[in-house]
């Protein structure tokens, strides 16, 4: 028995293709301007580290409905969301991390320079 339609999983992929891509977007852009100045850390990789969980999630998801024998229709939408929500944001994870220690070393070494 299928878990939805063919209609069903082209919605679900198109909007949750839609999602993972803004999200994404912005996520990128917060972390690309307040990463180098050491602003909202926690913020920041909170969503990233969530991002790497839901990819994963979907990951999971979409292989126990393949291995189940569920139609290319409804593992699909997971996979592909998944495969690269995992890989982009697994991958990204050290330089956002990095790019928080360089911000904070600069701090660090300004503040240095300005108290003498």
């Amino acid at each position: 028995m299928e878990w939805w339609s063919e209609q069903t999983g082209n919605l679900i992929g198109a909007f949750g293709g839609a999602a993972v891509g803004v999200i994404g977007g912005i996520h990128g852009s917060m972390a690309g301007m307040l990463a180098p100045r050491g602003k909202a850390r926690s913020l920041v990789v909170g969503i990233h580290i969530a991002l790497i969980v839901i990819g994963v999630a979907a990951l999971i998801t979409g292989a126990t409905a393949w291995l189940i024998g569920q139609p290319w229709h409804v593992y699909y939408p997971f996979l592909l969301p998944g495969l690269i929500l995992t890989m982009v944001m697994g991958s990204l994870y050290p330089v956002v991390v990095m790019r928080y220690r360089q911000g904070e070393q600069r701090r660090m070494d300004a503040k240095l320079l300005r108290d003498g």
